[in-house]
């Protein structure tokens, strides 16, 4: 039978009120008052935890499941919504912890880099949180602009719609329908790890407050002469139409050709050519001079002639000298086709050559190609050297591996182009974001990135912000009709405002109209951590409660497209740094260290690894990481955390099943006695109660300062170690032999106190990285009132006793030895053997205080455990153990093995080891093999001798010690 009682909020009903509103519960206590100790604590607790944990519909016990149960981690999320836990309280009155969320796209679905970065920030949120600090985490998504539009052409192509066909406002207007009903997925997704952001801030970077936000900047930068308009060269996507920055391209090694040409010297014989060697022949028809290295002597006759440009009907080029022609690359001779590549465009600016496009937007030839006019680039590629070869100016074509530019988004190759786009002028913004980190105003984590971003900034390039789209923040200018567009137009905070403008210089009659591009995604985004909080509609008092923000987390792959142009922007705008911290990780990679793709079939989907392993376990294996340092994700690193996941859960159900009645109030006195936060009750603790709670103390200590310097993996190393290693494997051990003890009360009363104070610690310091199964057993555990998410967090420097670490270290010792030696005579485990124990007085009067615990331990015969600072009179027929400097162990070995059968068990063993032995050194001692064999294999076949030769030694002693006991016995 299950009592059912309704309880809202976190508090839990106490069994006393329980048993005032329902009789049954008190008829049911009394029924159990014969039962032993250990089952009466087991039943009847678990009967109230069932009435108070599972009563509200959230929380379930340990007490009622086997493991944890990961489909209540939604239940448990909505609860923490719905208490309001995830907004700032500022009745703390302190500084509050700030971090914005970088916004994924719109279009999104989790993958593992977003798992990585809401693991981190919930991590500091939740820790911080904790510490006391009013706490805000700002969510939203990014609009995305060409993924976004790409992703809609192709549902309208689905329909037989084409985007040409549509006017921008249909096309915008069936772009927001989209996203109204498919933008959500990657925000579920998020809440699914569990993202402890305030939602009610939720933000998208086409929302009405943010818009407003990057006209602003715009038009400010324009005001400072900092945004211009010019033509450049840009990454261009011919598919898409657009041009792209730096981070949507691409780079991967693919084979190609290269392609040798001759370029005739004007005016000279048959024999005076140069030879070209180029991966893009096409380009050709936009030559502009042919290039050598003023140090080649192959061709400095032809310095200062004209070269004939082939297929071009003759059209001439000039034939010049510049060291950055590489004279060991092809044949040294560079063609300079400034229209097309980034290099040569930048050598053509500096030696003042013409700039000459052969390429329409949608990768076709131009005019300027003649004959090959209107063909697509690879076409006019392969027709171009097909002519060459007809004309004898083909030398020849060979393989090639080239480094080739691809769209992230569409997957076509990236054209470098001239194009006229609008630009921001970098310089005068980098100088001030390079001053805030030489000032210490700005920390980047780890801080061998400050070398990059320093790097970056001073080698600053202007910045193309305009992207030739229908989806995204339109450019706020506008154009007056029948004017050159490059000389007169107008910027404006919206079209009125422009009309008004145009009016008052040029009439009321004028027309205008607005360019029609689009800024570059990361141009609202650079406005991120201070438009997300209000900037520039809110007060000042209201924006700087929460400005600057304290920390920036992303990966080190966006370093400079999105964190440099944050810091340059938000310096610009507020005079401040947005943030005080940048935290960087890594990349997450396969097992074998691989990048995950979907070509190679690695991808792992964080929902489906939810799904089988559990969210708290993906989180704590992806936070286990080194910051800035590439993790490799692997089933097995899942899977123990999983089992790490299910130790926590049968951690408390065990102490769940060892604590008083609820009812019995002397119980429950004697618990509440023990404050651990003071000196005086950790001297009166017994040696494994005060071990483990000085161990939790250093800790706490050691945890606290890991996650104050963003040092999460060892956060997580720390705990996992102390609470499997010290206090699942030794002491809930130990507590047995207080619990189970027959005799006075205030042992196990004692025990029972330590096993709360220490696992509901456990739960504060792990909250962060496993929030769901913490707080589950946290909502188990009695008398409740609070969540564990809102929680204070642990006290520092609270007193601990390292001599009593010492001691049990040693008592720890001394099990281990016992148990290593049971294991290595093939003790049965549950046979009980006698031993004698010898120390000096001061180690026996702390270990033999222990003796109960040591024989649990041990597996040791409790009547037949001797303390004694002599050897005992047994000593040659039993086995010798040295636990440590001062303390020894003596095991009869009659106690531990039958003699005979292990004799003629071990007198086999031997000879199979002699022959295997022998047949080692037989190879060894053949000079054949010797000189012939690898010598890996050589070293090898040693290292095996060697180590056979130590394992007959051993087991001859061994032997020994069982003759001489047997020779006793008789």
């Amino acid at each position: 039978m299950m009592l059912q009682m309704a309880i809202s909020g976190p508090s839990l009903l106490t069994s006393r009120s329980a048993c005032r509103l329902n009789p049954l519960l008190l008829s049911t206590r009394r029924r159990c008052a014969g039962m032993s100790r250990r089952r009466l604590c087991g039943s009847t607790f678990r009967f109230f935890a069932v009435a108070a944990v599972s009563g509200n519909g959230v929380f379930t016990s340990p007490e009622i499941a086997k493991n944890f149960d990961f489909t209540s981690e939604e239940r448990i999320y909505n609860w923490w919504e719905a208490q309001g836990y995830f907004k700032p309280h500022f009745d703390r009155g302190t500084d509050p912890f700030v971090i914005s969320m970088p916004p994924p796209n719109v279009t999104g679905s989790l993958h593992m880099g977003h798992a990585m970065f809401v693991t981190l920030e919930d991590i500091m949120v939740r820790y911080h949180r904790m510490k006391g600090r009013p706490t805000l985490w700002v969510p939203g998504t990014d609009h995305a602009g060409i993924a976004t539009q790409l992703v809609v052409e192709r549902m309208l192509a689905s329909e037989g719609i084409k985007r040409a066909d549509m006017s921008r406002d249909e096309f915008t207007k069936r772009v927001w329908e989209w996203k109204e009903k498919y933008g959500g997925t990657i925000t579920k997704q998020i809440k699914r790890l569990g993202a402890s952001c305030d939602w009610s801030r939720e933000h998208f970077t086409l929302d009405e407050q943010l818009s407003r936000a990057v006209v602003e900047a715009f038009v400010r930068l324009h005001e400072k002469g900092l945004i211009y308009q010019g033509s450049y060269m840009v990454n261009w996507s011919p598919n898409l139409q657009t041009a792209v920055s730096d981070l949507e391209v691409e780079y991967s090694e693919e084979p190609g050709a290269l392609y040798h040409i001759k370029y005739r010297v004007a005016g000279g014989s048959r024999d005076d050519y140069l030879t070209v060697a180029t991966t893009r022949p096409e380009t050709l028809f936009g030559d502009v001079a042919i290039a050598v290295n003023p140090k080649d002597d192959r061709y400095a006759k032809y310095i200062g002639r004209q070269a004939i440009v082939p297929m071009t009907y003759g059209r001439h080029v000039p034939i010049i000298s510049d060291k950055y022609v590489d004279m060991d690359f092809g044949t040294g001779v560079l063609k300079i086709s400034p229209g097309h590549d980034h290099n040569d465009y930048l050598l053509a600016r500096k030696l003042g050559l013409p700039i000459l496009n052969v390429m329409n937007k949608d990768g076709t030839l131009n005019e300027v190609a003649g004959l090959f006019c209107g063909l697509d680039r690879f076409e006019a590629r392969k027709k171009l050297w097909s002519d060459l070869e007809e004309t004898g100016l083909a030398v020849k074509k060979e393989p090639h591996t080239s480094r080739v530019p691809r769209s992230q988004r569409g997957g076509e190759i990236i054209e470098p182009l001239v194009s006229k786009q609008w630009f921001v002028s970098m310089e005068p913004l980098a100088e001030k974001a390079l001053q805030a980190v030489e000032k210490g105003q700005l920390t980047i984590m780890p801080e061998r990135f400050e070398k990059i971003y320093n790097h970056w900034l001073s080698n600053i390039k202007d910045w193309c912000i305009s992207r030739q789209l229908w989806w995204g923040h339109r450019i706020p200018v506008w154009y007056i009709a029948g004017k050159d567009s490059e000389e007169v137009y107008i910027v404006a905070w919206n079209a009125d405002e422009a009309l008004q403008k145009a009016q008052e210089q040029y009439g009321k009659n004028v027309e205008i109209y607005q360019d029609p591009d689009v800024l570059d995604t990361w141009f609202s985004s650079a406005l991120w951590p201070f438009s997300t909080l209000g900037w520039p509609d809110v007060s000042a008092e209201d924006f700087n409660r929460f400005y600057p923000t304290t920390m920036l987390e992303t990966g080190h792959d966006i370093l400079f497209f999105w964190v440099a142009r944050m810091v340059m922007m938000g310096i610009e705008f507020t005079g401040t740094v947005p943030f005080s911290y940048v935290y960087l990780h890594g990349l997450i990679r396969d097992s074998q260290g691989r990048k995950m793709s979907k070509t190679l079939g690695n991808v792992i989907d964080p929902i489906d690894t939810i799904g089988e392993f559990g969210t708290d376990a993906l989180r704590f294996t992806l936070a286990l990481g080194t910051a800035g340092q590439d993790l490799n994700l692997s089933t097995e690193r899942m899977t123990a955390n999983k089992a790490f996941t299910n130790k926590l859960w049968n951690a408390g159900k065990f102490i769940l099943q060892n604590l008083p009645d609820q009812s019995d109030i002397s119980a429950w006195e004697a618990i509440s006695a023990n404050k651990f936060d003071q000196e005086d009750t950790l001297l009166r603790l017994p040696l494994p109660e005060c071990w483990v709670v000085s161990k939790l103390h250093l800790l706490i200590d050691a945890v606290t300062t890991s996650y104050d310097k963003f040092f999460f993996g060892d956060v997580g190393r720390e705990t996992y170690d102390f609470f499997w290693g010290d206090f699942a494997d030794w002491y809930i051990e130990t507590s047995k032999a207080r619990l189970f003890h027959k005799g006075s009360n205030s042992i196990a009363s004692v025990a029972q106190a330590v096993l709360l104070y220490v696992f509901e610690n456990i739960l504060k310091l792990l909250h962060p990285f496993m929030p769901f199964v913490t707080e589950e057993l946290w909502q188990a555990l009695p008398n409740r009132k609070e969540a564990l998410m809102v929680s204070p967090w642990p006290r520092t420097s609270l007193p601990r006793q390292i001599q009593s670490i010492k001691k049990y270290e040693n008592l720890q010792a001394l099990t281990r030895a016992i148990r290593n030696a049971r294991a290595e005579y093939s003790v049965e485990p549950a046979k009980r053997i006698s031993a004698s124990i010898v120390a000096s007085s001061d180690v026996i009067d702390y270990v033999s205080k222990e003796k109960e615990v040591l024989a649990l331990l041990s597996r040791l015969d409790l009547d037949h455990v001797h303390f004694t600072e002599s050897l005992p009179g047994d000593a040659n027929q039993s086995v010798h153990l040295v636990a440590g400097e001062g303390l020894e162990a003596y095991l009869p070995l009659a106690d531990m093995v039958d003699i005979s059968a292990e004799l003629e068990r071990l007198s086999k063993r031997l000879s199979k080891m002699q022959t295997e032995y022998d047949g080692l050194v037989s190879r060894l001692n053949s000079p054949k093999f010797v000189e012939k064999a690898p010598e890996d294999v050589v070293r090898g076949v040693r290292e095996k001798a060697e180590e056979a030769k130590e394992k007959i030694t051993l087991t001859k002693n061994r032997l020994a010690l069982l003759q001489s006991t047997a020779l006793v016995s008789e």
